[in-house]
Parts: C-alpha cells; sequence; structure tokens
C-alpha cells in the first residue's frame, strides 16, 4: 500500500472516538470527532501551495489531504471544542517511495505549520512523526476494513509530561459493511486484494 491510498482511503466524514491516557496523572480522557477528509492530488494548488510555504519544489509531491474536524473532549473548559482545518502534502524520498517528508500546515500537537516524516510499514500501516521545538509525536493509521480506522498517538513534551491516545474512526457516508453483491470501485476493490480478502 502506498501513503497516497491511506489518504484516498480515509475521503469522506468520520465518527472517531477517542481515549487520551494522561501519563503523569494516571488519568483517561474521552472525546469525540467528526473529520472530514479529502485527498489532493499533486497539482492540486494547496498542495502547491504548502509546498511554497515549506520551500519545497511542487513538482516533488504525489499528493496530499485536506482535513477538517470538530468535537470535544472530556476536559474542554469552553463551548468551542476541538476544531480545525489542516493541509498535508507529501514528498517521497527519491530512493525510498514508501517513505518522505510530511508537510503540514497545521500540526497534531503544535498549531504552527511544520515538516515531519511518513513511511508505510510492512504490516501497511502509515506512520507519522513529527518532531516540534517543545515535543514530539508519533502517530500510526491502520484499516482493519475499508470503513473502519484505527489510530493510535503519542505525544512527549520535551522536560515535561507525556501523552497516549487511541482512536476508533468509523466511516459515517458508506455502509458500515461490504455488500457483496454491489460492484466494488477500484479503489475497494485494490484494498481488499492488498488485505487478503
Amino acid at each position: 500500500m502506498e501513503a497516497m491510498d491511506f489518504f484516498r482511503l480515509s475521503e469522506g466524514h468520520w465518527r472517531s472516538q477517542r481515549t487520551t491516557h494522561h501519563l503523569p496523572f494516571r488519568r483517561a480522557e474521552l472525546g469525540m470527532l467528526q473529520i472530514e477528509a479529502q485527498a489532493l492530488e499533486a497539482d492540486d494548488p494547496k498542495v502547491v501551495e504548502i509546498c511554497q510555504l515549506h520551500e519545497i519544489d511542487p513538482s516533488l509531491a504525489i499528493g496530499g489531504a485536506s482535513v477538517q474536524w470538530q468535537g470535544s473532549m472530556a476536559w474542554d473548559q469552553d463551548d468551542n471544542g476541538h476544531s480545525g482545518s489542516t493541509i498535508l502534502a507529501l514528498v517521497p524520498d527519491e530512493q525510498q517511495p514508501h517513505q518522505g517528508s510530511l508537510l503540514r500546515e497545521r500540526g497534531y500537537a503544535e498549531i504552527v505549520p511544520v515538516v515531519g516524516r511518513y513511511e508505510v510499514d510492512e504490516q501497511d500501516g502509515l506512520v507519522l512523526i513529527t518532531e516540534y521545538e517543545t515535543m514530539s509525536s508519533i502517530e500510526r493509521f491502520w484499516f482493519p476494513n475499508a470503513n473502519l480506522r484505527l489510530r493510535t498517538s503519542t505525544v512527549k513534551r520535551f522536560g515535561g509530561f507525556s501523552t497516549a491516545s487511541f482512536c476508533a474512526e468509523t466511516r459515517l457516508d458508506l455502509p458500515a459493511s461490504r455488500d457483496e453483491s454491489a460492484p466494488a470501485t477500484d479503489l475497494q476493490s485494490q484494498f481488499y486484494s492488498v488485505m487478503g480478502w
């Protein structure tokens, strides 16, 4: 599976149920998010713009994604909860197409433009690694099936506390199970082939 396959499989609306463990305090926090994702082709103006923001040649990008989210966590102190949006772009390494640079308009752990790393691992999981000025984060995404995406993340603050999260994300805009009588799309067929179904 290629990294852009994750973005294409992630297109649509999702409900994310999230549990975050605040490790130093030995406490867990529950939350719910609504996520909307759209895959972007390499020549999309948003991909070109974020490449230019990071002073990287846009012709090196293979595509990206636009992601919006809105929801709340149990410890939220205001009515706005967790909401935001970001643009992502993938720039693969020249000799290693399964890994490369991940350009973000907005980071996962800090609200600043940032360049991280991505890699598709041997279990067809997408791993994202980002180093910030005050912390680092590691995220891993994988699909048990086409309508369920799982995600783990850890955030380590330099000289401070760490958090670990697990998310189960369910697609809202497609049937919850595969309809064997309906023809699969090319992307669905590729997914089932990769997963050995």
